[in-house]
């Protein structure tokens, strides 16, 4: 039970819900696109419902009231057409409006952090490279100092 507990407090899991949640409202919002705005864009060609376009494999394709095939093999292309659709419009807006923009600031963050890193090594070497210095000018004043103070005492 505390393994499950921990698996529900995990933030993938909230953040999953969230992500449904939205998800149906957003499909929501396409699926009114496709009929009130792309429907009758079509209609003006033909029947105002995608679903409606059909033909039919075994003729003669009869209905009854309901809409219930009584005779033949419709292919209801219609739907799939309209399904498309839905699915285009959520691929594009999910695209442009979160893929595309997270993407850009992902790389504009890369590159701040690059650009960080390279300026944190340039800043290392330049360090090192002076640490180098003042240990050639100790080993310099040692070596003169040891010279010089053993020459003296010598004499």
């Amino acid at each position: 039970m505390e393994g499950f507990k921990a698996f529900l407090m995990r933030g993938n899991v909230i953040d999953l819900a969230v992500a449904v949640v939205i998800g149906a409202a957003f499909t929501a919002v396409v699926n009114s696109i496709v009929k009130g705005l792309i429907n009758p864009i079509v209609g003006a060609f033909g029947t105002k419902d995608l679903e409606k376009y059909r033909s039919c494999l075994e003729a003669p394709c009869e209905t009854n009231a309901a809409g219930d095939v009584i005779h033949g093999i419709p292919i209801l292309w219609g739907s799939v057409l309209s399904a498309v659709l839905t699915f285009l419009i959520t691929a594009a807006v999910v695209y442009f409006l979160m893929v595309l923009p997270m993407s850009r600031y992902l790389a504009r963050k890369a590159a701040k952090e690059e650009k960080a890193e390279e300026e944190q090594a340039v800043a290392e070497a330049e360090e090192i490279l002076l640490l180098r210095q003042i240990r050639d000018e100790l080993v310099a004043q040692r070596g003169a100092a040891v010279d010089g103070g053993g020459s003296g005492s010598s004499a």
